[in-house]
């Protein structure tokens, strides 16, 4: 998803870049600016399921014409305490995915880095590789450690890219199973990987293939902003979340772009009034 909300360069570039250590995200996807909707604060709460979304095939990803004012409309009629957040931000307009291997490797490649120095060296490792389009297995195997390690890349950091491109090469993995599987298979499959866990792919999930019904009930920033919208006394942990973000389903992914929202809001306030 660097510090999460320390490293954002704008309200709009959402991504945490590294597991939480701050109180909301960054990002290393960009999300286009969009008209401001109001949305009806009508507290008729809409019928919930436990069913999650890996068992409801029919929900697209909400990079989809359509799918986020649906995820909108849903969320503030199930959840009268989120339907203002809704109404005074930006909603999210997130850009299609070109590859999940690419996604991935990048994703190892920005771990625990502050976002500057992430990007310089993902800069020399795209011109190692001869571009974006050139990122795939083979030419990540054909990049010794000793080379990596000379553009800024550690010793374990090229193992779980080798690791990664290895699964894919021997048929584990692939982007077409990958953009196939749902949300349970793929979060063991990936968590598989070297050096990918559950925080990162639910953010692969999120950010990259737009998946609807993530809650990433690890992330520091999200939990702290479930924490303030429901002005609960201690930070909720992950039981809890999933209790109180149930109403959310299956649209959990964008409730919790909101929180993030929300605690990126409350920061700015809060370093607006240390000037006054």
């Amino acid at each position: 998803m660097g510090k999460p909300i320390s490293r954002s360069h704008s309200l709009l570039l959402h991504k945490p870049s590294s597991p939480p250590l701050s109180t909301t995200s960054s990002s290393k996807i960009s999300f286009q600016s969009r008209k401001i909707r109001k949305l009806s604060t009508n507290k008729t709460t809409s019928t919930t399921t436990a069913i999650t979304s890996t068992s409801i095939p029919h929900l697209k990803p909400l990079s989809h014409k359509g799918e986020i004012e649906l995820a909108l409309d849903h969320l503030s009629k199930s959840d009268p305490l989120l339907a203002p957040l809704l109404n005074s931000h930006e909603p999210p307009a997130l850009n299609p995915c070109t590859s999940p291997f690419l996604s991935l490797t990048k994703s190892i490649l920005f771990q625990q880095l502050a976002t500057n120095a992430a990007k310089s060296i993902y800069t020399r490792f795209l011109t190692l590789c001869c571009g974006e389009s050139q990122v795939n297995p083979d030419t990540v195997l054909s990049l010794t450690a000793q080379k990596l390690r000379e553009i800024g890349v550690s010793g374990r950091k090229a193992s779980y890219l080798h690791d990664l491109a290895e699964k894919y090469q021997n048929g584990s993995l692939s982007d077409a199973s990958i953009l196939e599987m749902d949300d349970d298979m793929l979060l063991n499959r990936l968590t598989e990987v070297k050096g990918i866990g559950v925080w990162s792919v639910h953010m692969f999930m999120l950010f990259s293939l737009h998946r609807p019904d993530v809650l990433p009930v690890g992330d520091l920033g999200v939990r702290k902003g479930v924490q303030s919208l429901y002005r609960l006394k201690d930070l909720p942990q992950a039981l809890e979340m999933e209790q109180i973000c149930e109403k959310w389903k299956p649209y959990r992914s964008v409730g919790s772009w909101y929180m993030w929202r929300l605690m990126e809001a409350k920061a700015l306030a809060n370093k607006t009034a240390k000037k006054t």
